[in-house]
């Protein structure tokens, strides 16, 4: 079932691994049929290394498994309750890459000073609140202060990223692992300078509009 889909989820996954925002078989990514709304997900302790298009886990909105001989991902609650509330949403991932987390553990958004920032999330990277493992509490408090940014960082966890399909979800992880390591960088040698709100709502404009090819 789904092929196409598992296949796209799980060359997701694997590309959490190649860009070094996971380890072991800790962090995940999912995906959603926009079709039968059906949502394939990474099974849970599986490593990325031997993961295959098989092993990836279909499960219907509300956590029943569809199709797949594996768990999912405890963090499975997490991913369908952001899918049910944000019809926008048909990709999420889930890391505890270094740089982002490490603003986590302090419970600091990371503050739009670059112009990449402004381009990607539109303004600031969000902190949102500690919430529990395994329940629906991690999604709520996603759907509940990200904002229009792709990426949340949640305290004492990690980073949540959304977007309109799995690989959307994993550009914005690769860039808010990114950016939080310049800041970390900047943030040694003294205090970074914000960018305007005029100016980022320009820049954001600007990126979603005219950035890129188009057909």
């Amino acid at each position: 079932m789904l092929d196409q889909l598992r296949q796209r989820v799980c060359r997701t996954n694997k590309e959490l691994l190649r860009n070094q925002l996971v380890t072991m078989t800790s962090g995940n990514a999912s995906g959603r049929d926009p079709e039968s709304g059906l949502v394939a997900i990474k099974p849970s302790g599986v490593s990325f290394d031997d993961l295959e298009p098989d092993d990836i886990v279909l499960v219907d909105l509300d956590g029943r498994v569809i199709d797949g001989n594996r768990t999912p991902s405890i963090d499975t609650a997490t991913h369908l309750y952001i899918y049910r509330r944000r019809p926008d949403v048909y990709g999420i991932v889930h890391t505890h890459s270094n740089y982002a987390t490490s603003f986590a553990a302090l419970g600091q958004q990371i503050d739009c000073c670059l112009t990449a920032m402004a381009d990607e999330f539109g303004g600031p990277i969000p902190c949102g609140p500690f919430a529990p493992i395994g329940s629906e509490a991690i999604g709520r408090a996603v759907v509940d202060h990200i904002g229009r940014s792709p990426a949340i960082l949640l305290q004492n966890h990690g980073v949540f990223s959304i977007g309109p399909s799995p690989e959307s979800a994993l550009k914005a992880a690769v860039m808010t692992e990114d950016v939080a390591k310049t800041m970390h960088f900047a943030l040694l040698r003294g205090q970074p300078l914000r960018i305007a709100q005029e100016e980022v709502d320009r820049l954001y404009t600007q990126y979603h509009t005219v950035y890129g090819q188009k057909s």
